[in-house]
């Protein structure tokens, strides 16, 4: 019994310190990317050109304008001009409260502010809840202007669906583990943010181009996955540690890679260098980036693959076959362990995957796959608990929910419906749309 206690404390320290190591690989990625120490603060200011083209707004960075910080009081901070990204960023010594100024005057010839009587924006103290504060002023006009209604929605429809293949991606790998393994994983949101971070690692650091990194990244996702399986969850799993245990040290495990985030990569967005600036194509009374529609017919051939494998293939008939009764599975030949290192693999490959186009599309940042983790599992409740099948399509519907829920509610609530209807499936049908009832004692 000793020598159990040694050895479980012995795998701990090293698992701890095997983190912490690769962690540490990525020291210089802090300084690189320009994360804020402590006791720095700055106000990020940005300027946006908005025009509407057949309903649709399409937003330009606006360069050389004027911006100047001032307290409360009226003293001077400090100021500069806009860069060719529409951006200026000014340091300020401590969280206070500040004014940022725009000097209309320095708009370049056509431009005015789209509401003139928010040149100055004020911030408080209370809204540094990282070492940086973004504001951004916007020229031209508002799309709401001219844009009807049905444009609005089917606007919204397109957005709607280019997030419902993002959470659908990212969602099959949390279920297919949740099938194999009977684990709610609550650090799959940190697999997602892994793809981003390594996405903008190789981009934007090592100035390796999306379409060459894109895959090295999705690999490295999957052995992310690998590890979580073979350093975590397979020995818990051997040593008898019961589910409710190890979802505890999900949670544990996603508040420990959220801060190693937030210290390597700062608290603030930062968007990759590939493919950021681009017009809008309209399509119809749709207005997409070539970006978006590229990685929204990616995604959707990703999924019809995702969907064929698993239906046609061997690998994938033995994938199912474990989800829906492991030791069935087992007692028929199939080497359940191998599957699920398989699933671990395909889980992690997945959520970077899409990590890496959400990073394309909101710009990435330490907590963009925590922001999505109830998403998705808003997303394999519709669907059907442990069915791979319906995440897919619950992942895709609740996508297209939130962004269409915006028509009704304001943006900062527009994830709430969603969540709404995880509540709500849970009482009304709690196996989902394809899970199955269960009899239950």
């Amino acid at each position: 019994m000793l020598g159990d206690n040694r050895s479980a404390k012995t795998l701990v320290i090293k698992l701890c310190l095997a983190i912490v190591s690769f962690f540490g690989l990525l020291s210089g990625f802090e300084t690189s990317v320009g994360a804020a120490s402590s006791d720095d603060f700055s106000i990020i200011a940005s300027v946006q050109n908005q025009t509407l083209v057949d309903g649709s707004t399409s937003r330009t960075p606006v360069a050389g304008v004027l911006i100047t910080v001032t307290k409360a009081d009226g003293s001077k901070v400090g100021d500069g001009s806009t860069d060719e990204n529409g951006l200026c960023t000014i340091a300020v010594p401590s969280r206070d409260d500040y004014l940022i100024k725009i000097d209309p005057s320095s708009l370049p010839d056509g431009l005015t502010l789209l509401d003139a009587d928010k040149s100055t924006v004020s911030i408080s103290k209370d809204l540094f809840t990282t070492n940086t504060k973004r504001v951004t002023f916007f020229t031209g006009e508002g799309a709401s202007a001219g844009a009807s209604e049905t444009e609005r929605v089917l606007q919204r429809l397109a957005d709607g669906i280019r997030l419902g293949l993002i959470i659908a991606m990212c969602s099959v790998g949390l279920s297919l583990v949740f099938g194999t393994t009977g684990l709610t994983n609550f650090a799959h949101g940190e697999m997602v943010t892994f793809g981003g971070l390594m996405a903008f690692f190789f981009n934007v650091i090592l100035e390796i181009p999306i379409l060459i990194s894109g895959p090295v990244v999705i690999v490295l996702g999957g052995l992310f996955g690998l590890l979580f399986n073979w350093g975590i969850f397979a020995r818990l799993t051997k040593r008898g540690i019961g589910l409710i245990s190890q979802l505890v040290v999900t949670v544990g495990l996603s508040i420990m890679l959220r801060n190693i985030y937030l210290f390597q990569f700062g608290g603030r967005t930062k968007q990759l260098s590939s493919y950021s600036k681009q017009v809008n194509l309209e399509i119809g009374p749709i207005g997409i980036t070539p970006r978006d529609l590229t990685t929204a017919i990616l995604g959707v051939i990703i999924l019809v693959s995702i969907a064929l494998f698993l239906q046609r293939s061997r690998l994938g008939k033995a994938i199912r076959a474990v989800s829906d009764n492991v030791q069935l599975a087992s007692a028929t030949g199939i080497d359940t362990r191998k599957v699920i290192k398989i699933v671990w693999f395909a889980g992690g490959a997945l959520a970077a995957t899409g990590g890496i186009f959400r990073g394309l599309d909101e710009q990435v940042s330490f907590s963009m796959g925590s922001d999505l983790l109830f998403l998705m599992f808003a997303g394999i409740t519709l669907g059907g608990l442990g069915s791979a099948f319906g995440a897919l399509i619950g992942g895709f519907f609740i996508g297209i929910f939130v962004e269409m829920s915006s028509l009704f509610v304001p943006s900062e609530l527009k994830v709430a419906p969603a969540l709404f209807i995880l509540i709500v499936v849970l009482i009304v049908r709690p196996q989902g749309i394809l899970g199955k009832s269960q009899r239950v004692g």
